[in-house]
């Protein structure tokens, strides 16, 4: 989606959602389960970031955890985490978040309005567009320039068509960020 605002009339608002929420309770392989675990103290730190400095502060703090866990397959660590707020624009100390319980109602709360509209059998990412949401698109490596715009619009009129529910193939790379 940030390539996307480059090269159309989008404005993007984050939210946040936790697949640890999502993948709850269910029969999962457990080393999957728990990198799920280890998922919920960055994600209480988004929610702690979001409610003392606003949702406008997402998207850099989403994309400097996003690119030090993605990109340089960093560890979930306070260490990480601090320097992920930092770089930012945020106070170091949030870092704290990830082992209170302080914002879980409001984690809680921001996870189930994301994925309401669009169901609990997905992923993410989520994307809501003019009243309606949707899981995808799951693409790797990321689309740049025209190619990602185009990608938006192609997603966008199929999601405009009534009873429109799904694509899917098989992945046959791992996961790309560059």
């Amino acid at each position: 989606m940030l390539e996307v605002e480059q090269v159309r009339d989008v404005s993007v608002r984050w939210h946040v959602m936790s697949l640890t929420l999502l993948n709850a309770g269910r029969d999962l392989p457990a080393d999957y389960m728990a990198k799920m675990a280890s998922a919920f103290g960055p994600v209480r730190v988004c929610i702690a970031a979001e409610a003392e400095h606003g949702n406008a502060v997402l998207g850099p703090l989403y994309t400097e955890l996003g690119t030090r866990m993605h990109d340089n397959a960093e560890e979930r660590t306070p260490a990480m985490i601090q320097a992920a707020l930092e770089a930012a624009g945020l106070p170091g100390e949030l870092v704290k978040a990830m082992d209170q319980t302080t914002y879980d109602d409001a984690l809680r709360a921001s996870h189930d309005e994301g994925m309401a509209p669009v169901g609990l059998d997905v992923g993410t990412p989520v994307i809501h567009v003019e009243g309606a949401a949707f899981f995808g698109p799951v693409v790797t490596p990321i689309p740049r320039g025209e190619l990602a715009g185009q990608l938006w619009d192609g997603v966008r009129m199929v999601t405009s068509v009534p009873g429109f529910y799904e694509l899917k193939r098989t992945r046959d790379v791992r996961p790309s960020f560059t």
